[in-house]
């Protein structure tokens, strides 16, 4: 048997050596990930305590913004204190912890996405029956769903990581313990990890997307049959915003982890988990959100932006 070092901590190379662009990264990483969490956490407020946003829509879109919330809060402030400190290190523990919460929060807003595209779907085909068939119970079990799934399955894939052995290379090229990875640096034989990798993440990522595509379909065909021409360029706005951070948020997972390791490169693979880890999260509150008139006014409320709304 060769000699082997049992590896207590992971280094990360993250996304630059150079002192300059670190700098220019801190900064924008730290803009984008305050922005992105101010704007999911004045959602879920805004529909929370607004008693008119208490609808099936919003529900999912609390949910949505609490998920991205804790989706980029699971490897943005880890890089940013990295950066500050110019320490790259992590914890073994604290690398399976990362990894266990980034599969499982990430799952979890694939699958809603999904969920989400087919409320859309029951409101503009079958609009008389939307009320009887989303009822409260539904909806808690749509989202319910989602959250279950992906823990489960991000249990597994951190029970098998923690069966693998690492020798004495601890250098991840990335900026958080992403599961390709670490299988990549185990001298274990990762046949298992990497079958479940695309058998599981096909569940959490090809399925959820299949079902979005099958929910716009009608979606577009129906807003296709609207005689007012502002009315259908102004759904055909609203739908093309929602199907581009769609393709962009699952076009560069499947980019990731779903193409041959032939075609793969460093900085192309980086590129990609930047757009769905830190792009795609900060402007979702944006694009399903905020640009939604009555959520806009539920903000105003919120914020109290109208000092005079008060006399009236």
């Amino acid at each position: 048997m060769r000699n082997q070092t049992k590896v207590l901590e992971f280094l990360f190379l993250g996304l630059s050596d150079q002192p300059e662009q670190k700098q220019l990264l801190f900064r924008l990483f730290l803009v984008m990930y305050f922005i992105g969490t101010l704007g999911n956490l004045l959602t879920i407020l805004a529909i929370c305590f607004d008693s008119h946003l208490h609808t099936p829509m919003y529900f999912f879109l609390s949910n949505l913004s609490l998920l991205d919330l804790c989706f980029t809060s699971t490897t943005i402030p880890k890089m940013l204190v990295n950066y500050l400190l110019e320490s790259h290190t992590i914890s073994y523990a604290g690398c399976l912890a990362q990894m266990y919460f980034f599969v499982a929060f990430g799952g979890s807003d694939s699958i809603l996405l999904s969920v989400m595209a087919y409320d859309r779907y029951l409101a503009v085909c079958h609009p008389l029956h939307y009320g009887t068939v989303m009822t409260s119970h539904l909806c808690a079990l749509l989202v319910t769903v989602p959250w279950v799934s992906a823990h489960l399955i991000a249990t597994v894939h951190t029970v098998l990581m923690a069966q693998l052995s690492f020798c004495t290379n601890n250098q991840i090229p990335h900026f958080f313990c992403d599961i390709n990875s670490l299988i990549k640096l185990s001298c274990s034989d990762t046949y298992v990890n990497e079958m479940l990798v695309l058998l599981l993440g096909g569940i959490l990522i090809l399925i959820p997307f299949i079902c979005i595509v099958v929910s716009y379909t009608p979606i577009v065909s129906a807003v296709w049959k609207i005689s007012s021409t502002h009315g259908k360029w102004k759904a055909f706005s609203t739908c093309g915003s929602h199907l581009s951070v769609v393709i962009l948020f699952y076009g560069t997972i499947i980019g990731v982890y779903f193409n041959p390791s032939s075609i793969h490169t460093a900085q192309n693979d980086m590129i990609a988990t930047v757009m769905y880890t830190v792009v795609t999260p900060t402007l979702n509150p944006f694009i399903y959100s905020l640009r939604n008139k009555d959520l806009k006014g539920a903000l105003g409320k919120l914020l109290d932006l109208n000092p005079f709304s008060k006399r009236y």
